[in-house]
């Protein structure tokens, strides 16, 4: 035992060594490892695995998608379990995060339900093939297809789907597609319910500037926040640092992270920007500048088919307007809930307040000893 200790921290200091003469001084390493660190601080014990979902859709000869390589994908997972017959909560994350950003929930939810997080196919931990998506619908079956086949080979079925910002939009597209395996959803911050359309006057005006105009371009060029933490080389953690430090790190509520969790939070945020370019490539063919959804979910909402519970911070940048209009033509139960002192990272910035959220939608699903019927004092139901 104490020899494959040695071993392995021998092997870190040889990867760091290696890193420190890098450019980019990440890896897929790196990325597992600060995972497991930033896991640390969760006290419930988890598995890791990386599940196979082979190279392509079932019945199709499409690799994920036309990539030059035929080798098998994987799924970066972490699975808590909870008491016996607990509900199974599948937890998907936003754009520019991963499954770890969960990390202050996975310990207080893993007491009401088996608790499955993931990192999409090109994020995080998982593989990342190369991006070969050319337009919105190819974009839309990149994520969905790809999470279909991980639900068959996880075996799941009658789940409850949890989906923050982008992942929102993923949730909500794969419960329109494959209604039967979710009895419901959980919409963090959801993108995609407003169209270009609804753009404010002062976005409008905006674009209309030189500023706007190269912005526009740049977005419309893909050009993704990723590349410049990858462009800043060894000076990308600090990039990372500030904005991890004054995003997360000023809560009001005491809820703000440690000096410890911010620290662990940085690195792993930053490996898992620092990678391969893959995932985050999906951003111009989902969404226009402004992050207006191309097929706004809002269109869709009159074919809804699983009971909904959207969650917003106050401050969330992401309206709940949205939400609203998609309500009047939704034929499903649904209810819009705001978390107070939060933003749109309401499950890290007010965790409290964000379980009492949940645990709130998903209350026929847990013990009545639990959970009160009423909602939970200082949440606001809109």
């Amino acid at each position: 035992m104490a020899e494959e200790t040695v071993a392995a921290a021998a092997a870190v200091k040889k990867r760091s060594l290696w890193n420190s003469l890098r450019w980019i001084p990440s890896s897929t390493d790196d990325i597992i490892d600060s995972e497991k660190r930033l896991l640390s601080l969760v006290k419930t014990p988890y598995n890791q695995e990386r599940v196979n979902i082979g190279s392509g859709p079932p019945g199709s000869n499409t690799r994920w998608f036309r990539s030059a390589s035929d080798a098998p994908r994987f799924i970066n997972t972490v699975t808590f379990d909870s008491n016996e017959g607990a509900p199974t909560l599948v937890m998907i994350h936003g754009y520019g995060a991963s499954q770890g950003f969960f990390f202050r929930n996975f310990q207080e939810l893993s007491k009401y339900f088996r608790i499955i997080a993931i990192d999409q196919l090109g994020w995080g931990g998982s593989s990342r093939p190369d991006f070969t998506c050319k337009s919105t619908e190819e974009t839309e079956a990149w994520f969905i297809d790809s999470f279909e086949q991980w639900r068959k080979e996880k075996n799941l079925s009658n789940f409850i789907l949890l989906g923050h910002s982008f992942g929102g939009y993923v949730a909500s597209k794969y419960a329109l597609k494959h209604p039967e395996h979710v009895k419901h959803l959980i919409l963090v911050g959801p993108a995609g319910f407003s169209a270009e359309t609804e753009m404010s006057e002062r976005l409008i005006r905006f674009r209309a500037t030189w500023k706007g105009a190269i912005l526009n371009h740049l977005w419309e060029s893909n050009f993704t926040p990723q590349r410049v933490v990858r462009g800043l080389g060894p000076w990308g953690m600090d990039l990372v640092r500030k904005y991890t430090s004054n995003r997360f790190s000023l809560a009001s509520n005491g809820d703000a992270m440690t000096e410890e969790e911010s620290r662990l939070l940085t690195e792993y945020a930053y490996h898992t920007l620092a990678a391969k370019a893959s995932g985050e490539l999906c951003l111009k063919y989902i969404f226009s500048f402004g992050a207006f959804a191309r097929m706004p979910l809002l269109h869709h909402a009159s074919e809804w088919k699983v009971p909904t519970t959207f969650i917003y911070g106050t401050q969330d940048w992401m309206s709940y307007q949205g939400a609203q209009e998609a309500r009047k033509q939704m034929k499903v139960p649904c209810e819009i809930i705001r978390v107070p002192q939060a933003g749109h990272f309401v499950f890290v910035e007010n965790p409290r307040g964000f379980h009492s959220a949940l645990l709130h939608g998903c209350r026929q699903f847990v013990s009545s000893n639990q959970i009160s019927e009423s909602l939970p004092e200082g949440l606001v139901s809109v």
